[in-house]
């Protein structure tokens, strides 16, 4: 294995595997930074609010970040493939870890929100630094032997992140939850700084494009304002959710407009004329979509209505995470040694289909080993898509795009994850008070549809019986909300165009290579 390295550095020695498997190791440890910080904060969460007060602006500690990552996100990607990959990467790290360090230190509630959002733009270029800086390094046909520890990492986050949470909280303090990022964050800095060697970027003489960037991040803010706040902080039907779509509507037209005119564009439209590269965002938000509403859903089903504890929340997603880490490793072995790939999508798209459709079969009568076998079905199907979506878009791209193609399938997948809590979540609050309402129980649910354990075990034995019913019913209609969505994937991966992967050997004459794909947008790659 060796660096994928152009100009100068192909004159030099290729590099040891080891260097390699360092800079991965510290590629690992930005992501799971990443990955793990809003997991870990959420189960400090009450903690935080009982020393600095700020109920009513709860929601905005996680609001901040999530708005701060998603705007930023196509930026942190543009300005890597402008200035240079490594240099901009480094920069997020520092950010991040300096929101970090000022949000442990925050002395009421409204610091701590603007030290979030100053950790969320960190945050932004971590994910997008991490895939283009693989992508760079390794080659689309070797990159698949390391889909498995991606995975791995975000196996690790969702399942480990509520236990360390809630360890360090109890055991060192709430601002340990933001303070353990800072030593994870300089090993990953200093490993990077000495082992990570990529090749130098001729600078463009264009200035970035701040119109296009300020168009979009209004757009972004706009769409996660209204996938945040409708149907709980206002109604769905309400002014402020009007406005903030046709805010989005109007600003994300803009932009699309003023991307055909910027000399540099933030996001350049002709990535999207490949193929390829549009079925994947598509797949990649649906992917979002599925994923993170399944997250949110089954520990809320697992708790309410099987008896599980919230403590070890993180562990009742083990057979999902698991079966989709061994599936993913699968996946990316076959594609390294194959360089066959589009089967992926499809046996992904109809395994979670199928997952969906098994889980929104659960009721009040559904064993743990039963709802574990449709959550494994469910994971196989992501594992088979979670890698192969980001490996299949920049194999798409050009080189120099190699930034933008990765921040763009990040951001339609974390809009993917917006839309999906958000419309599962409305439809589900609304089951559970129907339900509840005709059981006589609205009571129960008159400040909120989910109840905790703890609540949950006080009420009298009625009105729990109901509560489980409204859930199991709630849940029946989020999943098979997330099946009919799933579907549109999967009948988009058919679309699929299998192209070479770059790094599968001699090219023969007069083969299209990796080509054929952009040259259906009009322009042919250069080689990596």
């Amino acid at each position: 294995m060796s660096l994928d390295a152009v100009g100068s550095e192909q004159k030099k020695a290729e590099p040891q595997p080891r260097s390699v498997r360092v800079v991965l190791l510290a590629l690992m440890i930005a992501m799971l930074l990443a990955m793990l910080d809003n997991m870990i904060v959420g189960t400090a969460m009450p903690t935080i609010v009982g020393e600095l007060g700020g109920l009513e602006h709860l929601s905005w500690v996680v609001t901040a970040y999530t708005l701060a990552t998603a705007a930023s996100t196509p930026i942190w990607g543009k300005i890597g493939d402008m200035y240079g990959r490594k240099n901009i990467f480094l920069l997020s790290i520092v950010i991040f870890l300096i929101g970090s360090a000022l949000s442990g230190m925050a002395q009421d509630m409204g610091q701590l929100i603007g030290f979030r959002a100053i950790q969320g733009l960190g945050a932004g270029g971590l994910m997008v630094g991490v895939m283009a800086i693989i992508g760079d390094l390794i080659p689309p046909r070797e990159r698949g032997k390391y889909q498995g520890m991606m995975a791995g990492v975000m196996a690790l986050a969702m399942i480990g992140g509520p236990l360390v949470g809630g360890t360090i909280t109890d055991h060192l303090g709430w601002r340990w939850s933001f303070y353990i990022n800072l030593p994870l964050g300089a090993v990953a800095l200093a490993m990077i700084v000495t082992v990570l060697h990529l090749p130098a970027v001729k600078r463009t003489k264009q200035k970035v494009d701040y119109l296009g960037a300020a168009l979009l991040t209004v757009g972004i803010t706009s769409i996660v304002l209204v996938t945040t706040w409708g149907g709980t902080e206002y109604a769905w039907s309400s002014s402020v959710i009007m406005e903030l779509i046709a805010i989005g509507v109007v600003t994300l037209g803009s932009f699309v407009y003023v991307q055909t005119k910027a000399p540099e564009p933030i996001m350049p439209l002709h990535i999207f004329r490949n193929r390829n590269f549009s079925l994947m965002q598509v797949i990649g938000f649906l992917t979002g979509f599925v994923m993170f509403g399944a997250v949110l859903f089954l520990p809320l089903y697992q708790q309410s209505v099987q008896g599980a504890s919230a403590t070890n929340s993180g562990l009742l997603l083990l057979p999902m995470l698991l079966s989709m880490m061994v599936v993913s490793l699968f996946a990316g072995r076959i594609t390294t040694s194959t360089g066959k790939y589009k089967i992926f999508p499809i046996a992904g798209g109809a395994l979670m289909v199928a997952g969906l459709f098994l889980l929104a079969q659960m009721d009040t009568e559904t064993s743990r080993l039963t709802s574990g076998i449709y959550m494994a079905v469910l994971g196989a199907g992501m594992g088979f898509l979670m890698q192969i979506t980001m490996l299949v878009a920049q194999n798409s791209a050009e080189p120099e795009d190699m930034g933008v193609a990765s921040s763009s399938t990040t951001l339609f997948r974390t809009l993917g994850s917006s839309f999906g809590v958000a419309i599962m979540g409305a439809l589900f609050t609304s089951k559970v008070q129907e339900e509840m309402a005709a059981r006589g129980g609205d009571a129960v649910t008159q400040q909120s549809a989910q109840l905790d354990a703890a609540s949950l075990a006080k009420l009298p034995d009625a009105a729990r019986e109901a509560y489980q019913i409204a859930v199991s019913s709630g849940t029946h209609v989020a999943f098979l909300l997330a099946g009919s969505v799933a579907v549109i994937g999967f009948l988009a991966a058919f679309f699929v165009k299998e192209v070479p992967l770059r790094g599968a050997g001699p090219q023969k004459p007069g083969e299209p290579g990796e080509g054929a794909a952009a040259s259906e947008g009009g322009k042919v790659p250069q080689s990596a």
